[in-house]
């Protein structure tokens, strides 16, 4: 299985430059079945590498443009009036949206007003769906990819706070360096197909979920994690001074569990048994960038998140 794995990011590496480790946390959300939100300018491939990532494992997938006409019926299905051919009986019929899919491309999801956005956040969380007073549960595995634009904030609707702490991941895109960008601009349309063969099936993915389930993890592991997460609280015994200085709130107990289990999802892509030191500081900035709130005195002063992330791995008490 993990060689499998290993020739699907292989292959998505051949087409998209300059993307390495954006490729390896979108694959391992994916074998998480966790959720993610991707964030980058326009042009940095955003919306490519989930659709080139789709195709080459044997899912459905569907990709929704949010816009603002964008209602919760256009995503979770309605119910429609249908009738009998035989008695000419007029029935209410449940005809699915296509939030029925196993992977779910929700492309600029900050352009759709609050309603639209709590509908399908909703059914991240809960796994289903209900419409009518019926529950209809959701296809397994179901991931939600979720991108948006953070330079274009007129006509937006800001994601809050307790929703974006449903996603697993938030992935930052930045632009390439010289020479991958060079190799990009000389890239024709045609290089950037796919052949769907030797696909990932489900079965194989659940194999995979379940072999990431069986790394371990030890007490000093959990202890460390536990500790890089603390840190990030306000006024908690072992926050550093710039922690109480810049940060309104910190990580939750559920952005500590999503870090446990992203560093097993890490050592796993990584052909390792078990989770190390690495592998947790290397999902803490993924799974803390969405949950770290600074205060007006950190934006003031320009105070990066990432920049906190990363003093934070170097402060943390060994």
């Amino acid at each position: 299985m993990r060689n499998k794995l290993n020739r699907i990011y292989n292959r998505l590496n051949s087409k998209i430059i300059g993307q390495e480790d954006v490729i390896e946390v979108v694959l391992t959300s994916i074998i998480l079945n966790g959720h993610s939100i991707l964030t980058g300018v326009p042009g940095l491939a955003k919306t490519l590498i989930v659709n080139l990532v789709s195709e080459l494992f044997d899912l459905s997938f569907k990709r929704i443009q949010f816009t603002p006409d964008l209602m919760p019926s256009d995503i979770l299905g309605s119910e429609v009036i249908d009738t009998d051919p035989k008695t000419n009986e007029r029935f209410f019929k449940y005809k699915k949206g296509p939030i029925f899919s196993n992977i779910i491309l929700a492309d600029e999801i900050n352009r759709t007003p609050p309603k639209t956005q709590a509908a399908l956040l909703e059914a991240m969380q809960e796994k289903n769906v209900t419409v009518g007073g019926k529950s209809y549960k959701l296809d397994k595995p179901f991931i939600v990819f979720a991108t948006r634009n953070p330079i274009e904030q007129e006509g937006t609707y800001p994601l809050p706070e307790a929703q974006l702490d449903r996603f697993l991941f938030s992935i930052n895109i930045s632009y390439p360096d010289y020479e991958d960008e060079l190799k990009v601009i000389q890239l024709n349309e045609d290089d950037l197909e796919l052949e769907r063969k030797n696909r990932l099936s489900k079965n194989d993915l659940f194999q995979i979920q379940q072999n990431v389930e069986e790394i371990t993890v030890s007490d000093y592991h959990y202890r460390y994690g536990l500790n890089l997460v603390r840190m990030t609280r306000k006024e908690n015994d072992i926050a550093p001074d710039y922690v109480n200085n810049y940060i309104s709130w910190g990580v939750g107990p559920r952005g500590g569990q999503y870090l446990m289990k992203a560093a097993k999802g890490f050592a796993y892509i990584e052909g390792d048994e078990k989770v190390e030191r690495p592998h947790i500081d290397k999902a803490f900035t993924y799974i803390a960038n969405h949950r770290l709130i600074l205060n007006f005195q950190a934006e003031a002063e320009n105070i990066n998140k990432n920049n906190i992330l990363g003093k934070l791995i170097k402060d943390v008490k060994k």
